[in-house]
């Protein structure tokens, strides 16, 4: 298989760290193809970048011709939101619960080559924190599904420009701004960039861990320009 063969299908294509990567792999030279499931207007251009609308009721016919692209598919999970966007608990429970299995079973049945997720630090399926629990039952699910290989991000608080910050998340940004040097790397802020960076470095591992802790995420994008 050359690398030119490969294909990139993204889910949540226009989030925070979904468009960092889309960027990303419109540029990679291993695809010919990045497929970007979303429901709003794509950032990035490029001629080999092919948007379809997010229906994750209907992925079999949404993605019917990737069927046999197995080992030449890379499948990314950037799909988030938070529960004031959301509106209700259970609308955020579809997105970040629902919809992130609903395309890691579509990714198992077609046998993709790797299925890469953005969860959260924090995620814990007995946790009493409902934002956690549900990113901890997800990645339950998907530690228990059949896939080929599965490589799990943990971001601490995200870093970037976004359509939907919480109060609380900006206030936390303003005020570890200055004393960031000094935060633990494993809790420590990251940028969206550095984990849209990862997650392409993971998915160029021939073995990349099962979880990539915050911490062994900081300073991808550099780490992935200096590869480049």
């Amino acid at each position: 298989m050359s690398h030119q063969e490969k294909i990139a299908v993204v889910a949540g294509s226009t989030g925070l760290v979904g468009s960092r990567l889309l960027a990303l792999l419109a540029t990679a030279p291993e695809y010919s193809r990045v497929v970007a499931l979303a429901r709003r207007p794509l950032t990035a251009t490029s001629a080999k970048v092919e948007r379809r609308d997010a229906n994750f009721e209907h992925l079999e016919t949404l993605l019917a011709d990737l069927a046999d692209a197995g080992d030449r598919l890379d499948v990314y999970c950037c799909l988030g939101t938070t529960l004031r966007a959301a509106g209700a608990r259970a609308a955020f429970r579809r997105v970040d619960h629902d919809y992130v299995l609903a395309i890691a079973r579509w990714a198992e049945r077609v046998e993709a080559r790797r299925f890469l997720s953005i969860s959260a630090l924090g995620a814990d399926a007995r946790s009493r924190v409902f934002y956690n629990r549900v990113k901890g039952e997800t990645e339950r699910a998907l530690q228990s599904s059949d896939l080929r290989s599965l490589v799990i991000a943990r971001p601490s608080l995200l870093e970037g420009d976004r359509a939907h910050m919480r109060l609380g998340e900006q206030l936390t940004l303003l005020a570890t701004r200055p004393l960031r040097n000094l935060i633990p790397a494993r809790v420590r802020p990251i940028g969206a960039d550095d984990v849209a960076a990862a997650l392409l470095l993971a998915a160029r591992d021939v073995a990349p861990p099962s979880i990539m802790a915050n911490a062994s995420m900081q300073g991808a994008a550099l780490r992935l320009a200096r590869t480049s």
